[in-house]
């Protein structure tokens, strides 16, 4: 017998004597006829590449990284542990392989039925799918995932989805980035034509309307200030033009001392000459270049001023333009918005209308529905009164609403005018007798002499109501209708017993 007590990350599983399956603590005695194990539940890593294959037949790897150990807060599961796999070593092929199982099955099962596209973009879902199966396969080892890490998704070689994914998303980046720089250049360049426009326009509008005023207020004062501008310009265009003929003769002064230079030892002679030729020459030109200067300076100083005014001229006509279409444009928005505010207001009536309209049909139908409710109430009540018999609450109802009276009317109205012809007669033997009269022979002749005399009036009010007379072979009707007279038969009817039933008129 000894005494062992388990580490911080130990269990310790005793078998043997005095117990039925296995005992797990942390300290016991350890008894003779008894065998006690440590096992250490520190969680392993256990790192797996798994090849699996989408729904569209692509291969593709998973690196995963699995931290997998026994659950120490549950004694079924620990027990359960303990008897499968504490034996092994932790780190042994065997457990190794255990847990590759399931994790490859489950990934597979999983990745089989999921799109590459899925599995890429849900890889947060799938990786809590994956998870999820293989923690039901773990429970039956007593084993719990304390934590898994699911790697970048690999391409297989022959399989370059990924790569070629990745690719693609680059150059469409690249794209859109080229895109996005080039759309970002062009409203700029837009935008900073579009202030300079507006400046200018705006600057145009405004020196405009100065201008204008000026024009309206100074007068005389401007056109003096214009003329003091034109001789200013003609005093500039001098100075201009003669420093620009200083320039130009230094600048040639210059090329002919370099010419000079160059060409002085062959022909010194030929170029004082040539040199006299091209000063005369060129002194004409710039007398004739000042003369034009002066001309020129003159008549553009006139141009100037004219140009200058009908300019302004034209920009207060373009102004007085402006106002007068901004003035129809107020007016219009104004009428626009009048009609608006009428097409509101009237819709606002409809509205209004509508909803009165439907109250009032809501009301209807309530005292409509309350009406139907007590004519219920009533013929229950009359239904109950009357034993339950519909026969005579249709009649009571009938009589009470006057129908029959209503029907009597209509059929005394049909019948109006008509002035009906009305024949009574009577066919039964007043002697009450006859030959025969107590036996059923008797009986049977009388019947068919009562057929014989009904024939005679009927066929006269078949005559009175028609016109129509009967077949000779029946019977003739009197020729002379002085009174209503039955037809007569002619002959008499012979009975099987020998008696002579006579042609009486009843």
């Amino acid at each position: 017998m000894y005494y062992k007590v388990a580490g911080a990350s130990q269990f310790l599983a005793i078998t043997g004597s005095g117990i039925d399956d296995v005992k797990l603590a942390k300290k016991a005695f350890i008894w003779p006829f008894q065998r006690c194990t440590v096992f250490d539940i520190t969680p392993v890593n256990y790192d797996f590449e798994v090849q699996a294959m989408s729904a569209e037949k692509l291969e593709f790897k998973l690196p995963a990284v699995f931290t997998i150990g026994p659950r120490e807060d549950d004694s079924d599961s620990l027990l359960r542990y303990a008897k499968l796999i504490a034996p092994k070593d932790r780190n042994s092929v065997h457990v190794r392989e255990i847990v590759k199982g399931i994790i490859e099955g489950e990934t597979r099962v999983l990745a089989a039925s999921m799109t590459m596209e899925e599995v890429f973009k849900g890889t947060k879902q799938f990786k809590q799918e994956v998870f999820g199966k293989v923690q039901l396969e773990l429970n039956q080892f007593g084993l719990v995932i304390y934590n898994a890490n699911i790697k970048q998704l690999v391409d297989v070689p022959g399989h370059e989805y990924f790569s070629y994914l990745g690719q693609k998303t680059q150059m469409e980046a690249a794209n859109q980035a080229k895109v996005d720089v080039a759309e970002a250049r062009m409203k700029g360049e837009v935008g900073a034509k579009l202030r300079e426009g507006q400046t200018l326009q705006n600057a145009a509008k405004i020196d405009a309307e100065t201008k204008v005023v000026k024009v309206q207020r100074e007068g005389q004062g401007q056109k003096e200030e214009m003329r003091v501008k034109t001789e200013v310009k003609v005093f500039e265009n001098q100075r201009e033009a003669e420093v620009a003929e200083a320039n130009a003769d230094l600048a040639k002064k210059k090329a002919g001392w370099a010419k000079e230079a160059k060409v002085a030892e062959v022909e010194s002679a030929k170029a004082v000459a040539l040199r006299d030729a091209e000063l005369q020459r060129e002194v004409e030109k710039m007398n004739a270049a000042t003369r034009m200067e002066k001309l020129r300076a003159e008549f553009v100083s006139k141009a100037n001023v004219e140009y200058e005014s009908k300019v302004q001229e034209a920009n207060w006509e373009l102004y007085q333009k402006q106002k007068e279409a901004e003035a129809i444009l107020n007016s219009k928005i104004k009428e626009a918005e009048a009609k608006k505010a009428t097409a509101e207001a009237e819709f606002y009536a409809r509205k209004l209308a509508a909803d009165g309209d439907l109250y009032a049909k809501q009301k209807e139908a309530e005292g409509q529905e309350a009406l139907g409710k007590a004519q219920g109430e009533y013929l229950k009540s009359i239904s109950t009164a009357l034993g339950g018999d519909n026969r005579a609450v249709k009649d009571f109802l009938m009589i009470d609403r006057g129908v029959y009276q209503e029907m009597g009317r209509i059929n005394a109205e049909a019948v109006r005018g008509l002035q009906p012809k009305l024949n009574i007669w009577n066919t039964t033997n007043e002697t009450g007798g006859g030959a025969g009269g107590g036996d059923a022979s008797s009986s049977a002749v009388r019947e068919v002499a009562g057929i014989y005399r009904a024939l005679p009036p009927l066929f006269q009010t078949i005559y009175d109501q028609t016109g129509m007379t009967p077949p000779p072979y029946m019977g003739m009707l009197p020729q002379t209708q002085t009174a209503v007279t039955p037809p007569q038969i002619l002959g008499s009817l012979a009975l099987p017993s020998g008696n002579v039933v006579p042609n009486n008129n009843s």
